[in-house]
């Protein structure tokens, strides 16, 4: 049975364990890195399969306006059982109606957010990270 997790502290290990293990594509080998991801996120919600951490969803939020979630990553062997679908149902309770939630997708699954209720936006811009 999955356990969803809200503000669970997580160690950058973990975190970069559910990342390799998902398939993001995220410095898992920087730890001071994902570290200072975790220390500047205002909104973890985590998925657990016991003690295994398998589901992670990394937000930047103001509880009022936006939220953006910046990471959603599912280890890929509980892929296709709801766990991202419930990481995203439970950010959203979490932040509220008020709140829009944003996010990034990669190529890969752009397909897979609109099935979860997101609208595809084209008026987006990005200054991108130079590593």
């Amino acid at each position: 049975m999955i356990t969803l997790k809200t503000g669970q502290t997580i160690t950058p290990e973990q975190l970069a364990e559910v990342f390799k293990a998902s398939a993001i594509n995220r410095p898992t080998e920087d730890l001071q890195r994902l570290e200072t991801m975790l220390q500047h996120s205002n909104l973890l919600v985590t998925a657990w399969d016991k003690d295994r951490l398998v589901g992670v969803a990394r937000s930047l939020t103001d509880f009022s306006y936006c939220c953006y979630l910046s990471d959603l990553a599912v280890d890929r062997d509980y892929q296709a059982q709801g766990i991202g679908r419930k990481l995203i149902e439970k950010t959203k309770e979490e932040i509220g109606e008020r709140s829009a939630l944003i996010l990034r997708a990669s190529e890969e699954a752009m397909a897979y957010y609109p099935k979860l209720g997101f609208d595809h936006v084209d008026n987006c811009f990005v200054i991108p990270r130079s590593f």
